[in-house]
């Protein structure tokens, strides 16, 4: 039986049950259409995040770079010497946003590619960027999540757990954390003062891998019907709105980390993953949303 928090968000309008329950993988995954290599020869990528035309940028941790994909599939160096930049989101004011977790900040790259600080004196590991400009912000070591305002000011909303991938449902009122210890996802209502509640496992239970007992849930992504797709050791596991699993998408090297997703390309209908040193892309049947934007 699913929780009250999963009723509520059915019974006020998310989706109906109906129609949730009806929301397989063939509804997004092409026949004959499978993963495509972009890029590789890097150390470990991570971060996918688009931009409002669908270039996709990632990060290569370890080589403390970012790159871009340009929507023709065209990789360049975004930045070099990012501090081990890990996760990335663009905000409404058309910059991306990076946790610079070599110098513990929050910053900002502008087109140019220079960092501009944010906020500093976080462990973080990934972000999400809402359309009024509040950061919400993982810190694994220290089991917390922040809320960092455009102007810096930070506090601490969720703690007590080890959360690692972040996102925001598509109107903003339900934030969803993973933690890779749990075969279930965190989900928290975002209050109007940035605050959360109503902490619950979501969506599960995720499927997990033969021999083991943690699913390594890491970074996540949506698509314009509610759908989320969590990057996992089992594969890219894809929840429709009411938290039920809908399928699972394989990996395109299966003995390496996928550790994040995004929509990107033309109208964002393509679905980019970091797959260990390589990104991959593959054409949907569904799109994704821009972030910093209701």
């Amino acid at each position: 039986m699913r929780s009250l928090t999963a009723f509520l968000l059915v019974w006020f309008g998310m989706i109906s049950v109906a129609t949730a329950q009806d929301m397989p993988l063939s509804q997004v995954l092409i026949d004959g259409e499978g993963w495509q290599l972009l890029s590789e020869g890097h150390a470990f990528t991570e971060g996918p995040a688009a931009d409002k035309e669908g270039n996709v940028f990632f990060t290569d941790i370890p080589n403390s770079r970012i790159h871009k994909i340009a929507l023709d599939g065209k990789v360049s160096v975004f930045a070099e010497n990012t501090a081990k930049t890990n996760g990335l989101k663009f905000g409404p004011d058309g910059r991306l946003y990076g946790c610079r977790n070599g110098e513990r900040k929050i910053v900002a790259y502008d087109s140019a590619g220079q960092p501009h600080t944010i906020a500093e004196d976080i462990d973080s590991n990934d972000l999400v960027v809402g359309s009024d400009g509040r950061i919400f912000v993982t810190d694994p070591p220290n089991q917390r999540v922040w809320l960092v305002s455009m102007t810096g000011e930070k506090k601490v909303v969720a703690s007590g757990f080890r959360p690692n991938g972040i996102i925001l449902w598509r109107d903003e009122t339900t934030l969803v954390v993973t933690d890779g210890d749990i075969p279930h996802l965190w989900a928290f209502r975002v209050n109007a003062d940035g605050s959360l509640s109503a902490k619950d496992k979501y969506y599960g239970p995720l499927t997990l891998p033969p021999g083991r007992d943690k699913p390594g849930s890491d970074g996540m992504t949506i698509d314009k019907d509610g759908r989320l797709y969590a990057t996992t050791a089992a594969g890219l596991q894809m929840f429709d709105p009411t938290g039920r699993l809908g399928g699972v998408i394989h990996k395109p090297q299966p003995a390496k980390s996928l550790s994040n997703a995004c929509f990107g390309g033309p109208n964002l209908s393509l679905l980019y993953v970091t797959n260990g040193d390589k990104v991959y892309r593959r054409k949907t049947k569904t799109t994704g949303v821009v972030y910093g934007a209701k």
